[in-house]
């Protein structure tokens, strides 16, 4: 069963970059905003994607020095 949320209060010039962006996909704001909801719930949070990150770096007890990641960014860009 689909679920209708209202959102209130959002300033007009906000609604208006969404409606051309809608536009320019040849959608409805209603088909694009549901979209980029689905899109949004579809990847984890930020603090849920760092826990992840912190439980497999926890899981294989691995550790990169800083000064290794620096010379390595350093050399890329020679």
């Amino acid at each position: 069963m689909a679920i209708q949320i209202t959102i209130r209060g959002v300033p007009e010039e906000v609604r208006d970059e969404l409606a051309a962006r809608a536009a320019l996909t040849r959608q409805s704001m209603q088909q694009y905003l549901r979209g980029e909801l689905e899109r949004i719930a579809a990847r984890p949070s930020l603090d849920a994607w760092l826990q992840q990150v912190q439980q497999r770096k926890d899981a294989f007890g691995t550790s990169i020095p800083t000064s290794a990641i620096l010379e390595a960014r350093d050399a890329d860009r020679r």
